[in-house]
């Protein structure tokens, strides 16, 4: 497998980590920038709507440009993005700095995917893209206890530069080793036929469905950090661990899943 897959599933790593580790740290967020909880867990929405927003828009906007291009850019503002969030005191400045990471998150992953066919011969396309899909599902078993662990031990902005600096190496990769021309030649299909396929009963009822899901697995997840704490009344110590519980538990269902 290319060196060039595993830093582009590490980049993948990082991403998912910021996604979902804030879930972890919102008590801390809260007490430094002296506002409530479900203030805090604002963070979390603002990056799930980035994603919604940013997986169409930032495919759209990127999908004539070329793969070393579209990347590298996506890694610079997410790595910039969590730069500033880091040092920020301004809650509403961190919550852009969520809803631009996302947005530049789901542009790299969509850009990823459709790239990787470029980078390895085509009997390797399909555990390229396990490896790669694996960094986000390695994110939930470790990424996020490992950033509830910084957080609590260093603050939560030494997680923030945490995701910001496990990130360089595949921007590194990225300028180095992805193709500085779109993938295949043939003539890009028009977003409006693309949209037309949305319009389909047949479509819009499992991604209907999956949003759902997602949705209330996710609001759920946000609110572990107080919930473990407060409501349950474990030492601040267990939320990593309950956290890894629930990546493992992610992880075996998508396994069980992707068999059935």
């Amino acid at each position: 497998m290319p060196l060039v897959i595993v830093l582009l599933a590490v980049a993948v790593f990082a991403q998912g980590t910021s996604e979902f580790m804030l879930a972890g740290l919102l008590p801390e967020i809260a007490e430094d920038l002296a506002i409530s909880i479900p203030q805090a867990g604002l963070l979390t929405s603002a990056f799930a709507l980035g994603m919604i927003v940013g997986a169409p828009a930032m495919a759209a906007v990127s999908r004539r440009w070329s793969p070393r291009l579209a990347l590298s850019v996506f890694l610079v503002v997410f790595i910039a993005m969590h730069a500033i969030g880091a040092v920020t005191d301004s809650f509403v400045l961190l919550l852009a700095t969520r809803i631009v990471a996302a947005l530049t998150n789901a542009g790299f992953l969509a850009v990823t995917l459709s790239t990787v066919s470029a980078l390895v011969p085509p009997g390797r396309i399909a555990r390229a893209l396990a490896v790669i899909l694996g960094g986000t599902t390695l994110a939930l078993i470790a990424g996020v206890p490992g950033g509830a662990v910084i957080g609590s031990l260093l603050g939560w902005r030494a997680a923030m530069w945490a995701v910001a600096a496990i990130s360089v190496p595949a921007l590194v990769a990225v300028m180095v080793a992805t193709p500085q021309r779109a993938v295949g030649r043939q003539r890009p299909v028009s977003l409006v036929a693309e949209i037309r396929v949305l319009r389909r009963p047949g479509l819009l009822i499992p991604l209907g469905l999956g949003a759902l899901i997602n949705g209330a697995t996710f609001c759920a997840f946000t609110y572990f950090a107080p919930v473990i704490t407060e409501s349950a009344g474990l030492a601040a110590p267990a939320v990593p661990a309950v956290l890894a519980v629930f990546g493992v538990g992610s992880c075996v269902g998508v396994w069980t899943a992707g068999r059935c």
